[in-house]
Order: structure tokens, then sequence, then C-alpha cells
């Protein structure tokens, strides 16, 4: 029988972490799972007790919190496969506040269905994402995405927001943006499908590995995490005027019809500032302020996720 570590980031969408764990262990006793459960403590926590479940032996390590638990799970699962210590899946219930890395894995956002995925069994093995520069030079592991530009400071700005949640609140945090980072960066892109580098002035350059960031903002519609490629989304600097025609598309993913847009695929992309400087962000996470050049590579086929049914991701 696969036992269950559980790792709860209480704090995660305001205190919605601890207040679940009632219903959480409610269902998993209900589908007769063996599990254990866990808060997180600090920043960084779920990678650590992530890392030590798969070398004590679990054959699922389940992050119920957000994004941002889910990521430090992954980077804790990835580190403990690397070293040859364990190999774990991941699982995700999903009690924060965009959970787009599990949508773009196919795990649902209901906590109820979430458990059912759990106890269904259905895996899935799954590309993942490594960023190096900024404030990990070392490298740190992704699942759904990397966002570089407007899309950061949109997550910026919303962790700063306490009266919102979900899809609304990056909205918001989107109008408020616009006028808060307007000026674009002067970067280089270097990717597979350019045969030369790209310079230009980027508001916002999403790299993906899922579908969706900010919880509603379809960046890369057609994305598949098993597919062993990147899909990019390249946004020019264009006005205030255009960025707000630009949003319901970016809400439906039709923006590659739309001028401004350059989309391609790539297995490895590295992006530099000529003039200005990178924000940027992994699965939600900061990854650098002001960074200079992030190296992307994208490592096919690397971990098992248990998910939903395909039909209902």
């Amino acid at each position: 029988m696969t036992r269950y570590k559980i790792i709860v980031n209480p704090v995660a969408d305001r205190g919605g972490g601890e207040r679940a764990i009632p219903a959480i262990k409610s269902l998993l006793d209900k589908h007769q799972l063996d599990y254990d459960l866990v808060r997180t403590e600090r920043p960084w926590h779920a990678a650590a007790l992530a890392e030590e479940a798969a070398a004590a032996g679990y054959g699922c390590v389940v992050a119920a919190g957000g994004d941002g638990t889910a990521n430090e799970a992954l980077n804790g699962l990835m580190r403990a496969r690397l070293a040859g210590k364990g190999a774990s899946a991941l699982g995700v219930l999903c009690v924060g506040r965009g959970n787009d890395l599990a949508y773009g894995m196919g795990i649902p956002a209901d906590l109820e269905a979430g458990v059912e995925a759990l106890a269904g069994g259905r895996r899935r093995l799954v590309d993942v994402g490594r960023v190096a520069g900024g404030l990990y030079p070392d490298g740190r592991y992704f699942g759904n995405g990397v966002g570089i530009g407007f899309d950061t400071v949109v997550g910026f700005v919303a962790a700063k927001m306490t009266h919102l949640s979900g899809f609304p609140l990056y909205l918001v945090a989107a109008l408020k943006t616009l006028f808060l980072y307007y000026k674009a960066p002067l970067v280089t892109i270097e990717c597979d499908f350019c045969p030369e580098p790209l310079t230009q002035t980027a508001l916002m350059i999403s790299i993906m590995n899922g579908r969706r960031m900010g919880g509603g903002f379809m960046m890369a519609p057609q994305a598949e995490p098993d597919d062993g490629l990147f899909d990019l989304c390249i946004a020019r600097q264009v006005s205030r005027t255009r960025v707000l025609a630009l949003m319901p598309h970016f809400m439906r993913g039709t923006q590659a019809t739309q001028e401004p847009i350059r989309a391609g695929r790539a297995g490895r992309v590295i992006v530099t500032a000529i003039q200005g400087a990178l924000p940027a962000h992994a699965d939600g996470e900061t990854l650098c302020v002001d960074g200079q050049r992030l190296e992307l590579d994208l490592l096919a086929c690397q971990i098992e996720v248990i998910a939903a049914r395909q039909e209902a991701a």
C-alpha cells in the first residue's frame, strides 16, 4: 500500500491551509489512505520535508497549499531523486490562491476531488524545468513556469493585497501594475526556435511547462507538461491601452493571434538584460527583483505526479 506524506502549509491563502486540515484528514480517512501529516514552519521547509520523505520511502509526497508549497515539494523530490535517495511521486491538494501548477498537471482544484485523485493513483510522468540565476545561481526547479517582467511585478503587487483571492486578486493586481511597471527592459533571448538571438524590449516573457499563471491567465493554452519542450509567450513593450486590450486574449488563451506577441517552443532558453533588469519568478516564487541573466533548461520525464483523469484535467 502506498504511504503518503502530507505536507501542509498552514499559512497558505491567509490561513486557509490550517483551516483545511480537518477536512483533509477526514477525506484521507474516508479513502482509507495510509498517511502522515506535517505542517511547514518556515520558508523552504516543504522542500526539506519532501526530500526526507522520499529518502524514508514514502510512495507519494503531497503538497497541501498553493503554488509555492508545491514548488518547494517538487524541489525536495528532485534533490532526493538526483541524489539517489528515493523517487516519490508528487501529489497536490489545492488550498492556496493560484494553484496554477496543479492546473497544468491535471490535478483538480476541489479538495474532495483532489483526495479522490490521490486514492485513484493515476500517475503521469512529467517534465521539470530548471532555472539558474538571480537568487539561485545553482538552480531552482519548477513545474509550471517562469515569468519575467510584467507578470512577476503583478505577483509582487498581489502579495501586498489582503482583500481578494484567486483570479480576481491577480486581475486587480495586473491593473495596478500597469501604472507601476511600464518601461520594459531591453533583453536578448536565446532559444531553440530563434536561429539568431532575439533582441527587443520585452514587457513580459513567460516560459511555460504548464498552461496558466495568475489563476486565470492562459500563457500557454496548448502546453503539455510531458512533451519535452517549454512553450514561450513573449510580449514586446506596448502602450497601457494596448495592454488592457490584450488582457482578454490572455484570459482566453488567444494572445498568439495578436501582433505584439511572439510564441514558440524550446528546450533551452537564456534571457539576458541589456538595459534595465529582470524581475522574475518560478511557480510564483521570487527568483530575482533585478536579475541580469537567467538560464532555463527543460528536463524531460523527471517525476511522477498523481493526477486526475485526463478528461477532468
